[in-house]
């Protein structure tokens, strides 16, 4: 997927720290192999979707994010994050595993 950048604001940098998730990791994880799924459950006013994916140093994460466009480009909107739980890893690793064959 290609996209301009991301959009940060004061809430949704703190919603993705609070789960010890910096924004450097959150953006580090689209620049790897990204697993996305759609999060009908959350997409009442706009459509969310869930990322799962590793950063540059392998740690696993599950990042809840929409997509915006300002002046004809898209940007990530990250909603919230965290680190991914063991059954999540695992689905995860089995999916790329499968996808890098």
């Amino acid at each position: 997927m290609e996209f301009a950048g991301f959009d940060w604001d004061a809430g949704n940098r703190n919603k993705c720290r609070k789960h010890g998730v910096s924004l450097h990791e959150v953006e580090s994880l689209f620049s790897g192999t990204v697993l996305v799924s759609p999060d009908p459950l959350h997409s009442e006013d706009e459509e969310r979707l869930k990322a799962f994916g590793s950063t540059e140093r392998g740690r696993k994460v599950l990042v809840v994010f929409t997509l915006r466009v300002k002046d004809g480009e898209i940007f990530i909107r990250p909603i919230s994050a965290r680190y991914m739980h063991k059954k999540e890893v695992a689905v995860y690793e089995k999916e790329t595993s499968e996808i890098e064959k």
